[in-house]
C-alpha cells in the first residue's frame, strides 16, 4: 500500500480507503470479512456516516483489537429518524449520535471528526458559525478527535469552509464526470465542433480546479467520495465517455487530483477490495484514463448531460441535480445507495413538485424526457 500525508495532522493515508455505507444492513460476517481483507492490504482509511447501531456496532466487533490500525473518518451531525439517514444541526442531538458512534465503535477516540454535509449557504452558517463548531473543537482539545474535517459536494460552498482554516480534512465527491461534464452552455462546444470541444473537455470546471488547488495550497487533505459515480462510471449504458472506465482507472483520476490523499471506496466484499489494489500492481498505461475521458459521446439524445439549460424551473426543481440522482438510482432501483436517497430528500424541491408544464424539455438541447423523469423520481424516492 502507499500512503499521503493528511495535511498538517500527522496522520497519513493509504491512496485506497474504505466507506462502510454498503455494508449497512450486510450480516456481521460480510462486515467483518471486508474489514479484514482492508486490513491485509494495509488499508487504513475507514469513513463512518452512518448512523445506524447495527452497522455502527458490526464495525466496532470487526475492528476490536484493531482499532490504531485504521484513521476513522466519524460525522458530526449525521443522524437517523425512524431508521433513515438524516441531518441534524441540533447541538444535543450531535452530541447524542456522535457519542454512541464511540460507543458503537468501542473506541473513546474518533481520528477525524467530520462536519456532515455542508453543501449550502445555510449548512455552512449552522455548521461553521454555530455552537457546533465549538463542540467540535472541544472534542479536539480533549483529545477526542485528532483532526476537524468536513463533507460537501459542492465546490463553491466547500471553498468557503477550507478558507474558514477550521478543518484539516475536506471529504469532497470527484471523477471525471463530475469534474469535467459542463454545467454551463460550453457543452455546445462539443457538439458545434467535436475537435475543439473534445479539447475542452480535458480540462477540469474552474470552480472544482479552484477548490482543489486551495486545498493543496492550504494543506488541507482531501479524501474522495463518489470515486466510482455509485458504479455509473462503471456502465456502459449509463457513462458520460465513449466507454466505460475501470474501478482503476476512476482510482487513478481522482489520486492525480490536487491535495487527494485517498479514494474512498464502497466496499461489501472482500473480492471489491481485492480488485480495488489491484491498482497498486498496474502500469501507467493500465491506469491511464486519458483516452477515455478526451472525447464525449457523440449522441447525447435523451441523456441529461447536467448541463442545466432545462432551468429555471418555474417551481425551482434543480433538474439537473434530480436527473444525477436518478441516473444513480436507476443502476439498481431495488437497492438505492441511503446516501443517494438522503441527497434527493434534502434537494428543498421534488419530482412530485412538477407542474408538467414542459418550458424545461422545450429548452433542453438533448431530447431529455424530463417530465418522465419527475415522474419516475416519484416512483424510486417516493416524492
Amino acid at each position: 500500500m502507499q500512503y499521503r500525508a493528511i495535511g498538517k495532522t500527522g496522520m497519513s493515508a493509504s491512496i485506497i480507503g474504505f466507506g462502510g455505507e454498503h455494508l449497512d444492513g450486510k450480516p456481521y460476517a460480510d462486515v467483518q470479512e471486508t474489514v479484514n481483507a482492508a486490513m491485509e492490504h494495509g488499508i487504513n482509511m475507514l469513513d463512518m456516516f452512518m448512523p445506524g447501531d447495527d452497522i455502527r456496532s458490526n464495525f466496532g466487533k470487526a475492528l476490536k483489537g484493531n482499532r490504531d490500525k485504521f484513521i476513522i473518518q466519524g460525522h458530526i451531525g449525521s443522524t437517523d429518524v425512524n431508521e433513515q439517514y438524516d441531518i441534524s444541526r441540533d447541538l444535543p442531538t450531535c452530541q447524542k449520535y456522535f457519542e454512541k458512534l464511540l460507543t458503537n465503535l468501542q473506541t473513546d477516540y474518533i481520528d477525524v471528526g467530520m462536519l456532515f454535509f455542508i453543501d449550502s449557504e445555510e449548512d455552512f452558517e449552522a455548521m461553521c458559525h454555530s455552537d457546533i463548531t465549538a463542540y467540535a473543537q472541544k472534542l479536539k482539545q480533549a483529545g477526542i478527535i485528532r483532526a476537524i474535517g468536513a463533507s460537501s459536494h459542492n465546490p463553491l460552498i466547500a471553498k468557503k469552509v477550507v478558507e474558514t482554516g477550521l478543518i484539516d480534512l475536506l471529504m469532497f465527491s470527484i471523477n471525471p464526470a463530475f469534474d469535467m461534464v459542463p454545467a454551463d452552455g460550453s457543452v455546445f462546444d462539443l457538439m458545434d465542433n467535436p475537435e475543439s470541444g473534445k479539447k475542452s473537455f480535458q480540462g477540469i470546471r474552474p470552480d472544482r480546479l479552484a477548490l482543489y488547488q486551495l486545498c493543496e495550497q492550504r494543506d488541507v487533505a482531501i479524501t474522495v467520495m463518489k470515486t466510482l459515480g455509485a458504479g455509473k462510471l462503471l456502465s456502459k449504458e449509463h457513462t458520460p465517455f465513449n466507454q466505460p472506465l475501470t474501478v482503476q482507472q476512476c482510482i487513478h483520476y481522482a489520486l492525480t487530483r490536487p491535495a487527494v490523499v485517498s479514494t474512498m471506496l464502497g466496499f461489501k466484499s472482500r473480492d471489491e477490495v481485492l480488485d480495488a489494489v489491484r491498482y497498486l500492481e498496474m502500469t501507467d498505461s493500465e491506469r491511464d484514463y486519458t483516452h477515455v475521458v478526451s472525447s464525449m459521446q457523440n449522441n447525447f439524445d435523451g441523456h441529461c448531460v447536467y448541463c442545466s439549460h432545462c432551468q429555471p424551473c418555474p417551481v425551482g426543481i434543480d433538474i439537473a441535480s434530480l436527473n444525477k440522482y436518478l441516473d444513480i438510482a436507476k443502476l439498481d432501483e431495488q437497492n438505492v445507495p441511503p446516501s443517494i436517497r438522503h441527497h434527493y430528500s434534502a434537494m428543498e424541491n421534488h419530482g412530485s413538485d412538477c407542474i408538467q408544464c414542459g418550458s424545461c424539455e422545450s429548452r433542453c438541447p438533448f431530447s431529455v424526457p424530463i417530465i418522465g423523469n419527475m415522474e419516475h423520481a416519484v416512483s424510486v424516492f417516493g416524492k
